[in-house]
């Protein structure tokens, strides 16, 4: 009888028995991002004297939600340019094109990541006379060699 009592202790307590396996809160969640870590860097932060349980899991939501953004344009982006690794040239190009992460990251510098390719329409060459000449509506009925040279 002593023995039983024993036996039925030692499971109860926490020293012997079958353990529970952990859940994370990140698994909780249903999030890859890590909660626990996200706790502990604001706690560590010294943002506030208090911490909500909710605020590092909306905050590893959000993380998680801005780089698979960021991810799946720059995946777009490298496939286009027909490789099969995203560079920092990939990240750079998706960002700067999406109109929402660029006014986000507008004052971000991406390393080896270059600029949008751009030509300013001033710098572009002008059209030659005959094309203007057949598009325009002022020289319909005149002919461009009649035109007096310019001085």
């Amino acid at each position: 009888m002593y023995l039983m009592m024993m036996v039925k202790m030692r499971q109860g307590g926490r020293k012997g028995g079958d353990r529970k396996k952990a859940v994370t809160k990140s698994a909780k969640a249903g999030l890859q991002f890590p909660v626990g870590r996200i706790t502990r860097f604001l706690k560590k932060g010294r943002y506030s004297q208090r911490l909500g349980s909710g605020a590092p899991v909306y905050m590893a939501a959000v993380l998680e939600y801005l780089a698979a953004e960021v991810l799946e344009l720059a995946g777009n982006a490298a496939r286009d340019n027909k490789k099969s690794r995203i560079i920092p040239r990939h990240l750079c190009l998706a960002i700067r094109n999406d109109e929402e992460l660029g006014k986000l990251l507008a004052g971000v510098t991406i390393a080896s990541g270059g600029v949008l390719p751009n030509i300013n329409s001033v710098l572009l060459p002008k059209k030659s006379g005959k094309a203007e000449a057949q598009k325009s509506p002022k020289f319909a009925g005149k002919s461009v060699a009649s035109k007096s040279p310019k001085k």
